[in-house]
């Protein structure tokens, strides 16, 4: 067996339902589940249909590097979208089965394992595909908390030159799972500043890219920044994106990796072998929705309608506020995060999850301990249900 894999920690929702164990919840109430990012909204009846017209397409094998009406669709939707002068859909696209997957994948085709004490860096709090890829590729993961103090951004001088030295690969997540948080251009020119000095590769996790709340005004894209600051080619940089947020269609399986050619080269390489290209049917109707825009603002504006709607009802008994983008509330607890789930569990019928488990202890402290992240994924109804009833908590908790 692969040793590595005994430095797995156990999945967050794993540790979640062993936190459960044993818990009755509250049969009186129905229950309201906003631990999973999962979205809920349905999915385009155009996106559906398209999956439907194009059935005869389950006869073929697909290519590992898409179709080219796809690679296409992605390629316009890029430039469109982050400001970009071009992006090549031949060469600096490749479409994948989900940014989960990728995210994984990359790092195996990046780290070398056989190189002195190999490291990945990652922020704390983190989505945990990052660590896993890293520990499964041989690396080490090292982290950086990000705190808010600092507005939960990505303090780069937490690590020493000994560890930016050895670092092969760094992920990012813009917009931020869980915090919301936005890199900002000043944030993207410190960063691609190391990778020209110690020559790590950059992998821009903006899977949440397409959940903002101001019209016209969506957050900034590491390729945009690229750009910006005049790095032709988008050296060392690979960014990650996903129809499953933007378009509703999480079981879909349908995202893209896009920048350096290079890299990218090396990517499919790795890709033919590893067997996951995805199928058919699924990038016939990727590309449709990459294509439309009406059914992402109707998204959004239902994003927005609840996120208004929770943060007006629950600022007066916790400390919240809008994030960047996201579906996520990322709200500090008034006793430990573990004890505030279970007991919202067990006599509200809420779940939500604990922000310690999305962290790791660094440096002295777990920057997700006394958190818990929400996810206003349900209907606008069932999350004021929820605000309600984690406002009832509170008060009991305060009496």
């Amino acid at each position: 067996m692969n040793s590595n894999l005994n430095q797995l920690q156990p999945y967050p929702f794993q540790k979640l339902r062993k936190l459960f164990d044993g818990i009755t919840r509250n049969p009186a109430l129905d229950p309201i589940d906003l631990h999973i990012g999962e979205p809920k909204h349905n999915t385009p009846a155009f996106i559906r249909q398209a999956m439907v017209d194009n059935l005869n397409g389950m006869a073929n094998y697909p290519t590992t590097a898409g179709t080219l009406v796809l690679r296409s669709s992605i390629a316009t939707w890029i430039a469109r979208r982050f400001h970009l002068s071009a992006i090549n859909p031949e060469t600096e696209v490749i479409p994948v089965n989900g940014s989960r997957e990728a995210l994984f994948s990359f790092a195996q085709t990046v780290v070398d394992a056989k190189s002195p004490q190999p490291v990945v860096v990652c922020p704390n709090p983190f989505y945990q595909i990052y660590e896993g890829a890293a520990l499964l590729a041989g690396a080490t993961p090292q982290f950086i908390n990000t705190l808010p103090d600092n507005h939960f951004r990505m303090d780069f001088t937490q690590l020493s030159d000994d560890v930016w030295s050895r670092t092969q690969l760094v992920y990012v997540c813009s917009p931020s799972n869980p915090t919301g948080g936005v890199m900002t251009l000043d944030e993207w020119q410190k960063l691609f500043a190391l990778s020209d000095r110690y020559g790590f590769v950059i992998a821009a996790d903006e899977c949440y890219s397409e959940i903002y709340f101001t019209e016209g005004q969506p957050p900034l894209g590491a390729l945009d920044a690229a750009q910006q600051l005049g790095r032709s080619g988008f050296p060392r940089l690979v960014v990650f994106n996903s129809l499953s947020k933007r378009s509703n269609v999480p079981g879909l399986r349908s995202g893209f990796v896009a920048g350096d050619a290079q890299l990218l080269n090396k990517y499919l390489l790795y890709r033919t072998y590893h067997g996951c290209a995805m199928n058919p049917v699924s990038q016939a109707a990727s590309a449709m929705a990459w294509n439309d825009e009406a059914h992402v603002a109707e998204n959004r504006r239902l994003y927005l309608e609840k996120f208004t709607t929770v943060i007006n009802m629950l600022s007066d008994t916790l400390p919240v506020q809008m994030p960047d983008a996201s579906f996520y509330l990322w709200v500090r607890t008034p006793i430990s995060d573990t004890e505030f789930t279970k007991l919202l569990y067990r006599d509200y019928n809420v779940t939500v999850l604990p922000g310690s488990y999305l962290a790791r202890d660094v440096r002295g402290m777990n920057p997700g301990e006394n958190y818990v992240r929400i996810a206003l994924v349900a209907s606008l109804q069932e999350c004021i249900e929820a605000t309600n009833r984690i406002k009832n908590l509170v008060q009991t908790l305060r009496t």
